[in-house]
Parts: C-alpha cells; sequence; structure tokens
C-alpha cells in the first residue's frame, strides 16, 4: 500500500508519516558517483558556501503559484464542496482518473496574461517565481510531448502558459522556477498515490520514472530559457539513485538552477521546511519558508482566509531575522486571473518594500535576538531594527549590542539629524518619535563601526513597556529528560501548523528554565501556555522565581485538560494564568518550571506569557 507524501510535510515527515502509516521502509542504497556530486551541492548549500546559490539567499521573497484544473474546480467536484486544500480535490474526492481527465477539460483560462501575473509580481517585491508545472494530479501546465495530458491537448486553451510566463519573467528580469511532483502522479497507472483506480501491487514506478516524469523534467530544462529553480516535491518511495539523478539531469542541462531539498534523500541545493513551518531559530545556508496566502495552495472558490498586508510583512522579517527566504503562495483562479485580495495585498507588501527593501534583500539572519519590540536583520555595517510593537515610552532597548553606534535613522523617513540614542555598555537605547510611520514595522536603520558577530545567548527583557513578552520553547534551557518536540496538526485538510514545544517532564529535576531581565520593578502576572490530554490532567507543577544571588519564590499549579493530539485536527492550547509575581530589584532573574513530583509528563509546554500589570 502506498502512503500519500502530503506537501506539507518536509521529507523527513513524509518518511515518518509512512513508516507510522504501514511501516513503510526507504531503501538505503550505495553512493554512487552521481550521488557524491549531488551530496556535495547540498553540502555547499548548507554550509552557505555555494556561489550559484547567492542570488537565491539575496532575494529573500518568492511567489509561488499552484495552477492547474483543480484551480477550474475551485474546491467543488462532482458536485461536493471539500474544504482545505484544493490540489488534492481528485485524491480527497477519489475521483477516477478518466473522469477526472473528462472534467478538467473544461478548463480554460482565457483571462491569462502573463505579462499581468509578472507586473503583480514585480510590484509586490518578488524576486523569484515558481510555478507548478504539474502537481500530483498528472496535469502538465505546459506543452509537453511526452503526455497528452496537458493544458495544449487536454483543454480548449490550446496554448503554452508557460512559454508565455518564461517570456515575461525574462523581459522583467525575474528568475523563473517551476514545480514539478517527481513521484505522485494520479493520472497514470505507475505514478505514485492513485490507489483507487490502479492496483499498488501492480505499480512499476521506475517504469513511470523513465517514461514520463525524468523525460518531462527534461523538456522543462530545454524548451523555456535559463530557469532558477526545479522545485520538486513528495519524493515518496524514490530511492536516492533516482534523486541523484534527477539533480544531476538539472545541473548537467542548466548549471545554474538551483534544485530544492524536496528532490529527496537528503539532496539538493536549498532546503525547505514543511509548508507553513519556520524553524525555531537562525539557520545557516541556503533555506525558505513557503506559506500560502490563505489557507488553500490551489484556488479555492470559499476560502477567503488571506493573510494581511501586516501578516505578510512581519512574516517575511521574521524569516529573513533567521537567515531565510520566504516564499509565499497564490493560487490563481480557472480564469487565469488572480484573486482579487491576493493581488491587494501583494501589492501593499511591495509598497512597504519599496521603501524599506534594504532591511530585507540582500541581509543576513539577525545580530541580535528576537526582542519583544521585533526582529533584526544585518548587513556590514548596518543593523537593521524591525519594530512590531514601539514600547509605551518611546525607548527602544537594543541589548546585547557590542559595537559602537554612528547614527540611527527611520528607513523610510531618513532625517539628516537622525534619532537620539545612548550607548551604556552592550545596551543601546534609542529614542523613537512620538508615533511610528507604520504600524505593521516600521524599521530603524543603526549605522555602527566594528563587529557585532553572531546572535548572543542574551537573558530575555521584560519590560512593562510591552502588553505582554512571550517565552518561547525554543527560548528555555532544559535539564533532565526536558525536550522540545515539534507537534504538526492541521485545520482543515492539508492546511498544516507547526507548534513546538517542551516535552517529556516527569520528574522535579526536569527542568526549564529562562533567563530573563526585567528592566523595571513592578507586579506581573505569568500564565503557561500548553496543550495536555487525559494522561496530563490533574499533575502538579512548581513555577519558580528567582532573583540572581537570592531566594527562590515557588508557585505551584495544577495541569488542565486541552484535548488530545491528533495530527489531522487542531492542536489546542490553554493559557493557565498561574501567578502575579512582584519585582522589587531590576536585574537579572531566572524563572523556571518542574513537575512537582515524579509521575508522568507534566505536559506540553508551547510557551511562557508574562503581562506588566498596570
Amino acid at each position: 500500500m502506498w502512503v500519500q507524501n502530503y506537501h506539507g510535510m518536509n521529507f523527513s515527515d513524509c518518511k515518518k508519516a509512512a513508516l507510522l502509516a504501514c511501516g513503510l521502509l526507504i531503501s538505503s542504497w550505495t553512493v554512487t558517483r552521481a550521488q557524491e556530486a549531488a551530496t556535495l551541492w547540498g553540502k555547499e548549500a548548507e554550509a552557505g558556501k555555494s556561489e550559484k546559490t547567492k542570488w537565491f539567499t539575496d532575494a529573500k521573497f518568492g511567489l509561488f503559484l499552484h495552477w492547474g484544473p483543480y484551480a477550474y474546480f475551485g474546491g467543488d467536484i462532482r458536485g461536493k464542496r471539500y474544504y482545505g486544500i484544493t490540489e488534492w480535490i481528485q485524491h480527497r474526492d477519489k475521483t477516477p482518473a478518466a473522469e477526472y481527465a473528462r472534467l478538467a477539460g473544461g478548463f480554460n483560462p482565457v483571462e491569462f496574461n502573463a505579462e499581468e501575473w509578472v507586473e503583480i509580481a514585480k510590484a509586490s517585491g518578488v524576486k523569484y517565481i515558481v510555478l507548478t508545472s504539474k502537481h500530483h494530479d498528472g496535469f502538465a501546465m505546459f506543452d509537453s510531448k511526452v503526455s497528452d495530458f496537458d493544458i495544449v491537448d487536454a483543454t480548449p486553451y490550446k496554448k503554452d502558459p508557460v512559454k508565455a510566463l518564461a517570456a515575461a519573467c525574462k523581459k522583467a528580469g525575474i528568475k523563473l522556477g517551476f514545480y514539478y511532483s517527481q513521484f505522485q502522479d494520479w493520472h497514470e497507472p505507475n505514478g505514485g498515490g492513485n490507489s483507487w483506480d490502479f492496483d499498488p501491487k501492480k505499480k512499476d514506478y521506475s517504469a513511470y520514472y523513465r517514461t514520463k516524469s525524468l523525460p518531462q523534467i527534461t523538456e522543462l530544462l530545454t524548451n523555456y530559457g535559463d530557469l532558477g529553480i526545479i522545485w520538486f516535491d513528495t519524493p515518496g518511495n524514490m530511492s536516492k539513485e533516482e534523486s541523484a539523478e534527477f539533480l544531476q539531469k538539472v545541473h548537467q542541462l542548466q548549471p545554474g538552477c538551483l534544485v530544492s531539498s524536496r528532490v529527496g534523500n537528503g539532496l539538493g541545493d536549498f532546503k525547505d521546511f514543511g509548508d507553513g513551518e519556520v524553524p525555531p531559530g537562525v539557520v545557516k545556508g541556503a533555506w525558505e519558508a513557503i506559506f500560502t496566502h490563505n489557507d488553500s495552495w490551489g484556488y479555492s472558490a470559499f476560502d477567503q482566509n488571506f493573510k494581511t498586508p501586516k501578516e505578510m510583512i512581519r512574516l517575511l522579517a521574521e524569516v529573513a531575522s533567521k537567515g531565510g527566504n520566504l516564499m509565499m503562495n497564490i493560487g490563481p483562479m480557472g480564469s487565469g486571473k488572480f484573486p482579487d485580495m491576493s493581488e491587494k495585498y501583494f501589492r501593499a507588501t511591495g509598497a512597504w518594500l519599496k521603501r524599506n527593501g534594504e532591511a530585507i534583500y540582500g541581509t543576513t539572519y539577525g545580530a541580535i535576538p528576537p526582542q519583544p519590540w521585533g526582529v533584526t536583520t544585518t548587513r556590514p555595517g548596518k543593523l537593521y531594527l524591525h519594530i512590531f510593537e514601539a514600547p509605551k515610552n518611546g525607548r527602544l532597548l537594543v541589548p546585547g549590542f557590542t559595537a559602537t553606534a554612528v547614527k540611527a535613522n527611520l528607513l523610510a523617513l531618513p532625517s539628516a539629524n537622525g534619532l537620539r540614542f545612548e550607548q551604556r555598555g552592550n545596551d543601546m537605547v534609542i529614542q523613537l518619535p512620538a508615533h511610528l510611520p507604520d504600524d505593521r514595522n516600521t524599521v530603524v536603520v543603526l549605522d555602527y563601526k566594528g563587529t557585532l558577530g553572531e546572535p548572543a545567548a542574551l537573558p530575555a527583557t521584560i519590560d512593562p513597556n510591552y502588553e505582554k513578552i512571550i517565552l518561547s520553547a525554543q527560548q528555555a534551557a532544559l535539564a533532565g529528560n526536558a525536550k522540545t518536540n515539534r507537534f504538526t496538526h492541521r485545520y482543515y485538510f492539508g492546511d498544516w501548523k507547526h507548534a513546538l514545544c517542551v516535552t517529556g517532564q516527569q520528574a522535579p529535576e526536569d527542568e526549564i528554565s529562562y533567563r530573563v531581565r526585567f528592566t523595571a520593578p513592578g507586579d506581573y502576572k505569568i500564565s503557561l501556555e500548553y496543550s495536555a490530554d487525559s494522561t496530563h490532567e490533574g499533575r502538579e507543577g512548581l513555577l519558580e522565581l528567582v532573583p540572581a544571588g537570592g531566594s527562590k519564590t515557588t508557585y505551584p499549579f495544577q495541569v488542565l485538560l486541552s484535548g488530545k493530539f491528533d495530527h489531522n485536527k487542531p492542536l489546542l492550547f490553554l493559557d493557565q494564568a498561574v501567578a502575579v509575581v512582584n519585582v522589587k530589584t531590576p536585574g537579572e532573574w531566572t524563572l523556571k518550571v518542574r513537575p512537582l513530583r515524579s509521575a508522568g509528563e507534566l505536559f506540553r509546554l508551547k510557551q511562557i506569557n508574562v503581562e506588566p500589570v498596570e
């Protein structure tokens, strides 16, 4: 039995899903010369040393486009509506391949205009575009001579939109890439995924690989000019030799073209995380976070949950602050037009980038870790402060600043005099104007001399000038059996969410702790945000607050039920207030959480919330 590999998972997730579902094992193969070369590409990308990835790591913002017959269906097929991701509609409906092909014959995107798409992309500030050339349904969005199941031969449109898009991208100076589903193909008897039409025991994937998958990749690499990326997806049961041959084919025909890590088996020029996933901290080398603009990747006529410009701008800054790219998806309609809300919000993001792009494009990860006010990005001699929330007193504290400040300015509204600042040791304090020009993300650029170095392990700043300070699971120091685990779950089908939690706390020595810095005395409400099922319910824990050189204060709590974890359903979290603490002396303290006594696991702790009491 073949197990579906959602493109909401990275390859490691896919293998785990397969193993959990039916015990399938990924075969281990002898490393060939081609595999050695492929592995080298991956190592270079991971180390950030590959010159060919420089354009990619500088680009920071890409546009993903999921477009195919599923856009024509818009979430409805054979009289039934499917919420969640629509590009999987054939699989979810178990539509027979022949019937799906017949229904796909109505796909006729007469309003498609490649130059209009590229103009929107350019105005949005994206530097590269990746289009689904063939998704899991097996339908090619280009004129393929390998299969007649394509937009030219199987629809009344009769034109090749990929050729038009390639020409428009070349004219505009935007890199073009193609998504290609190399293992799943629900149209073909030997392709992965379709078990309702074709007996999995009779499938010969190697035949599919040789007769369709590899030949179509060759067509894409030879017929559409210079490409920036081949973006593979769901490697499934492919061998390492097959993944390596894909990568070698790309590098042979287009040496400058990058290959995504979803080619499988640990290979690729850059790493892609799971759908909707941002890594918890800085990741060096070439990598990408991928998100869709609403809840579906393909167009859904009834999905209106679009990310606002504020959400997009902050997400872009967060990903850049960790050293990566954000590729945000739009699902074009069956007509060939972008949804109005997508165009509007992407253009708004582009307008922000036009004023603040210096703080995104070509930068590296932030030299200062995340603060209550936002995140940072860096380039030599400049530190960019992305302010999501301004302090109430207007005094922006930048801790761990080891260089010498020269000047500070609002990036979008620079002035000759700049902003006033003072530097006390490794603390930089900048006086902000009474009103920031952009409450979504105002960027302050801090010019400096000297070296900032790597992000320091600073205590978390707890300042009464912010509404709430979050201490995340990834910030915690762990002792004993305490560890962090990522819990992947979903709302609608394929709408993956990711939560990093501390788990494994079973005994008092399984402690988690945070170094925190209170900038002012006062009262602070502390709450624990966690998930707990019936095995955790009723467990007792202790919250401890310890001043430097002082004695600890202990606050007991009891774990409440939030619900059972099921990765196919939403993972629910409680935000349980545990104590209001009085801090008499500013400075560095330690905040700890541990079980009261040895028993089962305490809970799954996502974060600790600290709210100053006014």
